[in-house]
Protein backbone atom coordinates (compact mmCIF):
# COMPACT_ATOMS: atom_id res chain seq x y z
CA UNK A 1 0.00 0.00 0.00
CA UNK A 2 1.31 3.34 -1.06
CA UNK A 3 2.70 5.79 1.58
CA UNK A 4 -0.12 8.49 2.56
CA UNK A 5 0.05 11.89 1.01
CA UNK A 6 1.47 14.60 3.66
CA UNK A 7 -1.18 17.24 4.09
CA UNK A 8 -0.26 20.76 4.64
CA UNK A 9 -1.82 24.00 6.20
CA UNK A 10 -1.05 27.15 4.22
CA UNK A 11 1.02 28.97 7.38
CA UNK A 12 0.83 33.28 6.51
CA UNK A 13 3.86 35.31 7.73
CA UNK A 14 2.22 36.41 11.03
CA UNK A 15 1.82 32.34 11.62
CA UNK A 16 -2.00 32.15 11.28
CA UNK A 17 -3.11 29.46 9.46
CA UNK A 18 -6.19 30.42 7.48
CA UNK A 19 -7.39 26.96 6.34
CA UNK A 20 -7.56 26.14 10.50
CA UNK A 21 -9.77 29.31 10.94
CA UNK A 22 -11.98 28.66 8.14
CA UNK A 23 -12.56 24.56 9.22
CA UNK A 24 -12.98 26.44 12.81
CA UNK A 25 -15.50 28.71 12.00
CA UNK A 26 -17.82 25.86 10.44
CA UNK A 27 -20.70 24.16 11.85
CA UNK A 28 -19.71 20.75 13.57
CA UNK A 29 -21.32 18.66 10.60
CA UNK A 30 -19.29 20.48 7.95
CA UNK A 31 -16.15 20.10 9.71
CA UNK A 32 -16.49 16.24 9.77
CA UNK A 33 -17.15 16.58 6.44
CA UNK A 34 -14.11 18.68 5.50
CA UNK A 35 -12.28 16.19 7.55
CA UNK A 36 -13.53 13.04 5.80
CA UNK A 37 -12.41 14.90 3.05
CA UNK A 38 -9.20 15.55 3.83
CA UNK A 39 -8.46 12.21 4.75
CA UNK A 40 -9.70 10.76 0.95
CA UNK A 41 -6.94 13.30 -0.08
CA UNK A 42 -4.12 12.31 1.94
CA UNK A 43 -5.13 8.49 0.73
CA UNK A 44 -5.30 9.64 -2.80
CA UNK A 45 -3.37 12.69 -3.58
CA UNK A 46 -3.68 13.16 -7.27
CA UNK A 47 -5.62 10.28 -8.53
CA UNK A 48 -8.74 11.95 -6.32
CA UNK A 49 -11.23 13.09 -8.91
CA UNK A 50 -14.94 13.69 -9.23
CA UNK A 51 -17.09 14.48 -7.13
CA UNK A 52 -14.77 15.17 -4.64
CA UNK A 53 -11.67 16.73 -6.60
CA UNK A 54 -12.10 19.36 -9.08
CA UNK A 55 -8.65 20.90 -11.44
CA UNK A 56 -9.35 24.45 -11.68
CA UNK A 57 -8.68 25.24 -15.15
CA UNK A 58 -5.86 27.43 -16.79
CA UNK A 59 -3.72 27.14 -13.27
CA UNK A 60 -2.04 24.59 -11.24
CA UNK A 61 -4.50 24.65 -8.30
CA UNK A 62 -7.23 21.98 -7.12
CA UNK A 63 -10.72 22.49 -5.39
CA UNK A 64 -11.66 20.25 -2.54
CA UNK A 65 -15.27 19.88 -2.75
CA UNK A 66 -17.14 19.38 0.41
CA UNK A 67 -20.54 18.76 -0.72
CA UNK A 68 -24.01 19.79 1.69
CA UNK A 69 -23.85 21.94 4.68
CA UNK A 70 -23.28 24.71 2.46
CA UNK A 71 -20.83 23.56 -0.18
CA UNK A 72 -17.43 24.56 1.63
CA UNK A 73 -14.26 24.43 -0.68
CA UNK A 74 -10.68 23.90 -0.13
CA UNK A 75 -8.31 25.25 -2.61
CA UNK A 76 -4.74 23.16 -2.74
CA UNK A 77 -2.11 22.34 -4.65
CA UNK A 78 0.23 19.37 -5.34
CA UNK A 79 3.42 19.57 -4.32
CA UNK A 80 6.84 17.23 -4.86
CA UNK A 81 7.41 14.54 -2.48
CA UNK A 82 3.41 13.46 -2.29
CA UNK A 83 2.79 16.56 -0.37
CA UNK A 84 -0.17 18.89 -0.69
CA UNK A 85 -0.74 22.49 0.75
CA UNK A 86 -4.49 23.34 1.54
CA UNK A 87 -4.63 27.40 0.87
CA UNK A 88 -7.81 28.52 0.71
CA UNK A 89 -11.02 27.95 1.87
CA UNK A 90 -14.57 29.35 1.36
CA UNK A 91 -18.19 28.57 1.04
CA UNK A 92 -19.64 28.40 -2.63
CA UNK A 93 -22.69 30.71 -3.21
CA UNK A 94 -21.99 30.44 -6.94
CA UNK A 95 -21.48 27.87 -9.81
CA UNK A 96 -18.45 29.36 -11.01
CA UNK A 97 -15.20 29.05 -8.20
CA UNK A 98 -14.79 33.12 -7.48
CA UNK A 99 -11.25 34.35 -9.27
CA UNK A 100 -10.82 36.18 -5.94
CA UNK A 101 -10.46 33.18 -3.99
CA UNK A 102 -8.28 31.49 -6.99
CA UNK A 103 -6.32 34.47 -6.71
CA UNK A 104 -5.88 34.47 -2.83
CA UNK A 105 -4.74 30.99 -3.18
CA UNK A 106 -2.04 31.53 -6.02
CA UNK A 107 -0.68 34.08 -4.35
CA UNK A 108 -0.39 32.14 -0.68
CA UNK A 109 1.21 29.10 -2.89
CA UNK A 110 4.02 31.93 -4.17
CA UNK A 111 4.76 33.09 -0.67
CA UNK A 112 5.21 29.88 0.60
CA UNK A 113 7.13 28.28 -2.46
CA UNK A 114 9.70 31.22 -1.83
CA UNK A 115 9.47 30.35 1.69
CA UNK A 116 10.90 27.16 1.73
CA UNK A 117 13.62 28.38 -1.10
Amino acid sequence: MPEPWRIIFYQGPTGSTPIGDFIDGLEEKVQAKVFGSIELLKEYGVRLSAPHAKKLAGTNLWELRILGGGSSRIIYAILVERKVILLNGFKKKQQKTPIREIIKAQRRLTEYQTQII
